[in-house]
């Protein structure tokens, strides 16, 4: 006959029994204090820059750092920009879910970057401009431009 000690089976001695108090699911002293500084210290960054440069009012010489920035600050930048929290926690499942075929997506993603990288970005450069919407608008017209920027939007929405 098997017997039971607090809720737990004999048959497995290292179970243990938990109690949920709901401090893991909320915030502590230490925690809003880090949160804090984090926030502080990018708020203060912003204000700094802002003051810096508050007689440039251009909007393009803002998008692109005056094109000062090398190529490190820039693609870590743009590699921000496109990975969602989303992405990042969800790719390892997926690949555990999928297996390795995962990987024809990153080989086609850092193709599609090289290839853009190569040929457009030059382009764009060149042009002066901040974002693809202009090419478009130049290039056809606003409403072109307009129906670019839905599309990209309803992508990233959905």
């Amino acid at each position: 006959m098997k017997r039971f000690e607090g809720g737990v089976s004999s048959k497995t001695p290292t179970a243990t029994r938990h109690t949920n108090s709901g401090e893991a699911n909320s915030f502590g002293v230490t925690d809003y204090v880090v949160f804090t500084l984090m926030l502080g210290a990018s708020a203060c960054i912003g204000v700094y820059f802002a003051w810096v440069d508050r007689r440039k009012k251009s909007s393009g010489n803002f998008l692109t750092g005056g094109r000062t920035l090398t190529a490190l600050p820039v693609s870590m930048s743009l590699t921000a920009s496109t990975m969602s929290a989303i992405a990042v926690l969800s790719n390892p499942a997926e690949v555990y879910r999928f297996g390795a075929i995962f990987g024809l997506f990153c080989i086609s993603y850092f193709l599609g970057a090289v290839i853009t990288s190569e040929i457009f970005l030059p382009v764009f450069y060149r042009l002066g401009f901040t974002s693809t919407y202009e090419y478009l608008e130049l290039r056809f017209n606003k409403t072109i431009r307009l129906l670019g920027t839905g599309i990209f939007l309803f992508q990233m929405v959905s």
